[in-house]
């Protein structure tokens, strides 16, 4: 993980993150300065950030929110105070409103974005300075340090580019916390493609499987907020296994980028997931990242264990194969 220290100090007023990255300081400075890579990493997983404005110019200003799962919007504002690219930068950070206006009842912090050349490649040094004590223990009871760790660790992709950080891992299962699992699978295809293959139920069909021996008997797609869905499987063949299937509700649509939707496994009494999938595409190859929201722990390690990353390698190489000849 990049994050190698978060330390608080309730004397300086101040929290201070730094994260080893092995990449050069003008790279670090590029993918923090350009909006379009900065809100790939800036919000923690669940919440992803939109950057609405940015104006790299001391006095100049950015505007972000950033959307929930289930689509509830916060809003941030950043006043740049000093930019020396690139081994620096300076902001005032504020909780805002939809409009950008500042939010007097919330902490301003003043933020500097240091980028110092390491042996092995960059480090980051993140120093936030807080008016008072009060201010700075609001922040970190909000989750900052969590948040900002989960949010740094996601970087390395960005630095990295796709295809080198994901291209012949497969599908990949991450752990973030007792109810959180991240699945990645990069995707020789544009994002267009692999949206269709997430909702139109003539190509569902052909790659949503599952391990050999298995069809999607029903598919059916309402990829409306509030819109139903539900997918049986059943065993052909000679294949040992019973019919079952999940169903559930959209709760956040952004196409083709991302879609929020529960899973509830149909005729139980099991709780429902929230998975939470997002797109990215970089020279014609399409991340997808899938966060699932289990929860607590024991259901969590209880899909865990019945081998789902590996039906899901399977469906998803079944997708490249499939779209390949759409």
């Amino acid at each position: 993980m990049p994050v190698t220290d978060v330390t608080t100090d309730p004397e300086a007023l101040t929290m201070t993150l730094t994260a080893e990255f092995a990449a050069s300081p003008q790279r670090l400075w590029e993918a923090f300065t350009d909006p379009r890579q900065l809100e790939r990493f800036w919000g923690p997983p669940g919440y992803p950030a939109t950057f609405t404005e940015f104006e790299l110019a001391p006095g100049g200003r950015a505007r972000y929110h950033m959307t929930s799962p289930r689509g509830e919007q916060y809003h941030g504002v950043w006043e740049f105070l000093v930019i020396d690219g690139p081994r620096s930068f300076t902001v005032l950070d504020s909780f805002s409103d939809a409009e950008g206006r500042v939010l007097s009842e919330m902490p301003t912090s003043r933020v500097v974005f240091e980028f110092e050349e390491t042996a092995s490649g960059a480090r980051l040094t993140n120093t936030t300075s807080f008016d008072s004590a009060e201010a700075l223990e609001q922040v970190v009871a909000m989750g900052a340090v969590e948040g900002s760790t989960m949010a740094l660790d996601q970087l390395d992709r960005v630095l990295e580019g796709l295809r080198a950080y994901a291209g012949g891992n497969g599908t990949q299962t991450e752990i973030l916390d007792d109810t959180h699992v991240r699945i990645t699978r990069l995707i020789d295809g544009p994002i267009d493609l692999v949206w269709r293959a997430h909702h139109e139920p003539e190509l569902m069909k052909k790659w949503l499987l599952g391990p050999d021996g298995w069809r999607l008997a029903v598919c059916e797609v309402d990829s409306t907020v509030g819109g139903r869905y539900q997918h049986v499987w059943e065993p052909v063949g000679d294949t040992e296994g019973e019919r079952f299937g999940f169903d559930g509700e959209t709760l956040l649509i952004d196409a083709p980028r991302r879609v929020v939707t529960t899973e509830h496994m149909t005729g139980t009494d099991f709780p429902s997931t929230l998975n939470d999938l997002n797109l990215y595409e970089e020279d014609g190859a399409t991340l997808i990242t899938l966060l699932i929201e289990y929860p607590d722990s024991q259901t969590r390690d209880m899909v865990l264990a019945t081998g789902m990353t590996d039906g899901m390698e399977a469906s998803y190489a079944r997708m490249e194969s499939v779209l390949a000849a759409v």
